[in-house]
């Protein structure tokens, strides 16, 4: 089913959740719409999973021209500065057939599958590296840090490096030696948490978004 299918079914049962004295708040009927087009996608690019692995680990955002690259960053920039999660933006557009402005081109010439295959790490490879630029984290990311942040790592030898995943539950700022810096703090999938200081300023190198 396409995004639009999903909606005109979802639409059909708010009528009836109406009828039965049961109507949902606009609030719910929203959050609805988006899970339904966000699963839409992730089939549709679950049943068309023929490309390579080489193929997978192809940056999307290589495929674009310069100025649609640089429109989609800037457009996500502006997303990430009012909070809001730019791909649920993009889909409500195309769930409500509105124009996206200056990513448009998004939908007219690659669609949700392509969209669907967007990660943060393909988005943080064209991001500047300057703190200002940067793709920021919030609560709740998902990324992998290496154990250089906790223990004396060599290249070889008992302590080798290694990247674990985790979940960003905690971001604060602080004052070292008159200098402002984010704090991290994470929690580890086997439930232990640590508290990452300076993740943008010093500790940049001991963490990157995952692959997937």
């Amino acid at each position: 089913m396409t995004p639009s299918e999903i909606e005109a079914v979802l639409q059909v049962a708010f009528t009836q959740c109406d009828a039965a004295f049961c109507a949902l708040t606009e609030q719910q009927k929203k959050i609805l719409l988006q899970v339904a087009a966000q699963e839409c996608i992730r089939m549709q690019s679950s049943n068309s999973e023929s490309t390579s692995v080489e193929a997978d680990l192809t940056n999307p955002l290589d495929s674009l021209h310069p100025e649609q690259r640089e429109a989609l960053l800037q457009f996500i920039k502006e997303q990430q500065q009012e909070n809001r999660p730019w791909k649920i933006q993009l889909l409500n557009d195309w769930l409500h057939d509105r124009d996206s402005g200056s990513v448009q081109f998004i939908r007219d010439r690659y669609g949700p599958q392509w969209l669907n295959r967007i990660q943060q790490i393909h988005l943080a490879h064209y991001f500047e590296q300057d703190i200002d630029e940067r793709l920021k984290l919030k609560i709740g990311d998902r990324i992998e840090v290496s154990n250089r942040l906790w223990e004396w790592v060599q290249e070889t030898g008992s302590c080798s490096p290694e990247w674990f995943l985790c979940t960003v539950i905690g971001l604060s700022e602080a004052t070292h030696h008159e200098h402002t810096a984010t704090n991290c703090l994470i929690r580890f999938d086997s439930g232990m948490e640590y508290e990452i200081q300076g993740i943008y300023e010093w500790n940049s190198y001991y963490w990157r978004w995952p692959l997937a």
